[in-house]
């Protein structure tokens, strides 16, 4: 079995049975931020906790990437074997909202407001064999 790693440290619980994205929320004001920071993006209070936020949430926003990023983007990919993906923002309850892939490129299957899942999977694999794993965004199962 390949090593497993995340895609940068602290932006989610691993190695974990159950991974989630790991925020941090102001105990002065109750705002809360992701990645996690060290202070208050609001009120600059310095007393926040880390958390883990939820799992599921809403589609605020989206797009599709229809030409491979400039570097230092990093995928197994090539300008010959690269394919467009969804990009969008998924709001949390608790009021935070992140920016990830969608494992949904197809814009007839996107929309506003739709109840979304974050999950783990590999990004990509890297020469020595490592998994590099990361979150994504997807649509959920009725």
């Amino acid at each position: 079995m390949n090593n497993q790693v995340p895609i940068a440290e602290g932006l989610f619980s691993w190695p974990s049975p159950n991974p989630a994205l790991l925020g941090s929320r102001c105990k002065n004001c109750g705002i809360a931020a992701f990645p996690a920071a060290e202070s208050c993006m609001a009120c600059s209070g310095q007393d926040v906790e880390i958390e883990e936020l939820p799992r599921k949430g809403t589609l605020w926003t989206w797009t599709v990437q229809q030409f491979m990023p400039k570097p230092p983007y990093h995928s197994n990919e090539t300008p010959q074997t690269f394919k467009p993906y969804g990009v969008g923002y998924l709001e949390l309850p608790g009021g935070v909202r992140v920016e990830g892939r969608l494992t949904e490129s197809d814009p007839e299957k996107l929309r506003i407001g739709m109840e979304m899942d974050v999950i783990f999977d590999t990004y990509r694999t890297e020469e020595n064999g490592d998994e590099v794993i990361s979150f994504f965004f997807k649509p959920t199962q009725a």
